[in-house]
Formats: C-alpha cells, structure tokens, sequence
C-alpha cells in the first residue's frame, strides 16, 4: 500500500513511547499496535487529531504517501 503510517519515527524523534501516548489519547495498545503496524484500513479525523495534538505535529508527520498510478484502478462510486 503506498500510504505508510510514520508515527514510529515521530515517537523515536521525541523519545516517546507508543505505550504512553496510547494512554493519553484514549486508545487500546492493540489499536495503537495496528495503526503503527498500517494494519488498519482507516483512522478517524478524531482519533488522528488527538494524536497530533498530543505529539504537537499534523497529520502528515504520521502519514506517507508514495505515488503509484495504480491507485486510480478499479475505483468505486463509493471510495
């Protein structure tokens, strides 16, 4: 998938640990597991400002998208 999740880099960059902003933002340490693993298929705009707010980044500190035409195959009316 060419969206990685960056959040792992962010985390080592401010000596924090994924445990620790789990709690703070109200998330499961399995939840955080798999946003950090790009295990899930979405995030919701809630959950990702927390994260920010917490970290004191924005949303493209902890997502990375590398360009593949391929994206633009198969689209649905409801993606």
């Amino acid at each position: 998938m060419p969206v990685r999740v960056t959040l792992d880099a962010v985390l080592a960059k401010q000596g924090r640990t994924a445990r620790d902003l789990a709690a703070e933002v109200g998330l499961s340490e399995t939840q955080m597991s798999l946003f950090r693993s790009g295990k899930v298929k979405g995030i919701r705009f809630s959950t990702l400002a927390r994260l920010c707010a917490a970290l004191g980044c924005r949303p493209a500190d902890l997502l990375d998208y590398e360009p593949d035409p391929a994206d633009l195959n198969g689209l649905d009316e409801n993606d």
